[in-house]
């Protein structure tokens, strides 16, 4: 009887393990490829030496926003500030 149970455990937390891992991977999945779609981007800007902010920007992807970001930011005078990708928004 006490085999059984043992067993039934490690069944049961094996289910619950996969289970935990298909939904990390499905999140993952959407991630990337949001990564890799058009739009809005949304972005962390880091400054060294000065205040950080969030800011949004339309690309074919999160690197061509990002480039545009850090392009548009570098001409208003912030030198020391780097886009790090968010993640894709809405509009």
């Amino acid at each position: 009887m006490t085999m059984r149970r043992v067993l039934a455990a490690a069944i049961g937390g094996l289910i619950v393990a996969a289970a935990g891992v298909a939904v990390a991977a499905n999140f993952t999945s959407s991630h990337r490829s949001d990564f890799f779609a058009p739009g809005k981007h949304q972005f962390y800007v880091w400054c060294a030496g000065s205040s950080d902010y969030t800011a949004t920007a339309y690309g074919q992807n999160a690197e061509d926003a990002q480039m545009k970001l850090y392009n548009s930011t570098k001409a208003a005078g912030k030198s020391s500030c780097w886009p790090v990708w968010q993640g894709r928004v809405p509009g």
